[in-house]
């Protein structure tokens, strides 16, 4: 009976535990349909890239910093409860008491040697820096470090999405070339078929059929190949996004040729100039040595300081009294064994290595803006030859099939139509990639990679 029942439980069970693993798996395989530009959205978000995620750290790192220097130019109040036991030998603070003489009763001497007895102080400070020009300057350095930082991030996030967008780039490119896989096996299907039915009909040869054959095995195989290509670029462009490698994705671009206008140079290179994060950020690190330069400058100059306390002193609280104390302290650099002259050396250098950089990152952003520039120029025109080469092939290929139809030829002829197809087909999705990768290049030669995307 009770065995009876064990089987009537499982048996209600084990089917709603296979729905629920399967909504589980269900629910774990959701498809990703992605654009490019979500693409880009999902890395750039705080918990997309690591890159940004780094990028967002160096920038709260540089606050910090920026908030320590500033430190130094406001009040510091402090305050503390301090009770001591102590004996002490005053002999050692120049206390010398003479012998006293008292009738009838042999010398007496004040003992140099006290205590023990408790000291209680109270008490609290503050102290604050009146001018101290180096000090300021250098405050102004890390207000200038932050502002580096922030173009620094800035141009990491246009390096991500120069990244996301090459990888969603390539898996387009992957996706366009199994269509392309699918469509040439569909052709030598067809190929094979009508090589079939020519034999058959007597206008056929055994090896016709043969070749059909080889083709279609070869287009299979490269099938097979462009198959694991698409699987590897939705694999790295989730790897860039920082998603879940198992999570299947779908793109929802399509892999087409949009025109660019207005290419011009001059134009294209003041853009890069104003956009380009990059510049900004070398601008902002070049301005930094200068001020840290100045800083090490103003070292020289004297500072002054006013300081001040005030609490309660005396071995209790029951007989504490105020006391106070304040005061200015004026330091006047004189001599330090050079370190002062070293430091500046120093900074003089590492600011004539910033201008050095600044100078040769503008050559570097020109040179950036010529070469996708020329890219894009010839890819242009590769993407309009390939698309003339398309249709060529097409036309041949239809010319051939009917010319074996006919009997006029061999199937020779509408092999090597069909391979120049296959071809004109790859040449057209090179281009295509060519084209908009060109694209991308300029984008991020100019600064304007993110408002590209769209």
């Amino acid at each position: 009976m009770r065995r009876s029942n064990l089987f009537l439980f499982l048996g209600l069970v084990s089917p709603l535990f296979g729905q629920l693993q399967t909504g589980q798996l269900q629910t774990r395989l959701t498809v990703l349909r992605l654009s490019m530009k979500q693409a880009v959205d999902i890395a750039l978000a705080p918990e997309g890239s690591t890159r940004v995620k780094l990028a967002e750290e160096s920038l709260k790192q540089a606050q910090a910093q920026a908030d320590e220097s500033r430190a130094a130019l406001l009040p510091d109040f402090e305050s503390y409860v301090q009770e001591e036991n102590e004996t002490n030998n005053l002999k050692a603070f120049g206390f010398q008491f003479p012998t006293l003489a008292i009738p009838g009763a042999p010398g007496f001497s004040i003992p140099t040697f006290v205590g023990p007895f408790n000291v209680l102080d109270v008490r609290a400070s503050v102290n604050q820096t009146v001018f101290d020009f180096s000090s300021f300057r250098r405050f102004q350095a890390s207000k200038v470090a932050v502002e580096a930082t922030k173009s620094d991030n800035e141009g990491t996030r246009n390096q991500v999405t120069d990244q996301v967008a090459r990888a969603y780039l390539a898996g387009l490119q992957a996706e366009a070339a199994l269509q392309t896989a699918h469509a040439n096996v569909d052709l030598s299907e067809a190929l094979l078929k009508l090589a079939q039915q020519q034999k058959a009909a007597g206008t056929g040869t055994g090896i016709e059929i043969t070749r059909a054959e080889v083709q279609l095995a070869n287009d299979r195989q490269h099938l097979l190949v462009a198959e694991n290509d698409v699987d590897r670029t939705h694999l790295q462009l989730l790897k860039v996004l920082g998603l879940r490698l198992d999570n299947p994705v779908e793109f929802t671009d399509q892999f087409t040729y949009v025109p660019m206008e207005n290419l011009d140079e001059a134009q294209a290179l003041a853009t890069a100039r104003q956009n380009r994060a990059e510049l900004k950020a070398q601008d902002r690190r070049e301005e930094n040595a200068k001020l840290t330069y100045s800083a090490t400058k103003l070292e020289r100059l004297p500072s002054l300081a006013a300081f001040g306390n005030y609490g309660d002193l005396g071995t209790s609280l029951s007989n504490a009294l105020p006391t106070r104390a304040i005061g200015a302290t004026l330091r006047i650099p004189i001599f330090d064994g050079g370190r002062r002259d070293a430091s500046r050396a120093e900074s003089a250098s590492l600011y004539r290595q910033q201008r050095i950089r600044t100078a040769d990152l503008r050559d570097q952003v020109e040179l950036d803006v010529r070469i996708a520039l020329d890219s894009l120029r010839s890819a242009d025109a590769q993407v309009k030859a390939a698309e003339e080469g398309l249709t060529l092939s097409q036309n041949e290929l239809a010319q051939a099939e009917r010319r074996y139809k006919a009997g006029v030829t061999n199937s020779i002829e509408v092999t090597d139509a069909q391979t120049r197809l296959a071809r004109a087909r790859d040449n057209r999705i090179s281009a295509l990639y060519n084209y908009n990768l060109a694209r991308i290049d300029l984008g991020t030669a100019t600064g304007t990679i993110q408002s590209m995307i769209q």
